[in-house]
């Protein structure tokens, strides 16, 4: 299934209050293109949505997440499903398991599985295949074509 098929399913006909959450490592190129999502996305509002770039941190964001009350969060991140890169998979909390990069101070599924019960919404994680996460190098291509196709889609979804 497509990726805008899938994210229609997920957010359905009561899209009413979002928060996409940017989350990798800025400086370990491709592990950064969840927070390069977040930023384009940030020249276009939208309303309804909360964009918060957390980098490695999203933990330290849960404040804002309970606070905005949310029907939906989408956490971004670069995830090794054994894709090509630049492909995308949707990833549910329980099958996090070895897909998530550990660039991070805690295991998203413990951040998704927290969100999940303290504000009764449904959590989903947007993998997108790395295809190198070094120290100081700069975003593939590949992921520099799938951030910008990845923000397009989530704004024409979003905005409808």
């Amino acid at each position: 299934m497509a990726l805008e098929q899938e994210l229609r399913e997920y957010f359905g006909v009561d899209k009413r209050r979002v928060v996409l959450v940017g989350v990798g490592n800025p400086i370990r190129g491709d592990d950064a293109v969840g927070p390069t999502i977040i930023e384009l996305l940030e020249s276009r509002p939208i309303a309804n949505v909360l964009l918060l770039n957390t980098e490695s941190v999203p933990e330290a964001f849960t404040g804002k997440v309970e606070e905005f009350n949310p029907t939906h969060v989408l956490l971004i991140d670069a995830a090794n499903f054994r894709g090509e890169p630049g492909e995308t998979k949707l990833i549910t909390g329980d099958q996090i398991g070895g897909h998530a990069i550990s660039t991070h101070s805690l295991p998203l599924n413990i951040f998704i599985s927290y969100i999940e019960k303290s504000l009764d919404v449904s959590v989903l994680l947007l993998g997108v295949q790395p295809y190198s996460i070094r120290l100081g190098e700069p975003m593939s291509e590949p992921l520099e074509e799938a951030a910008i196709s990845i923000a397009n889609t989530l704004y024409q979804i979003l905005s409808e």
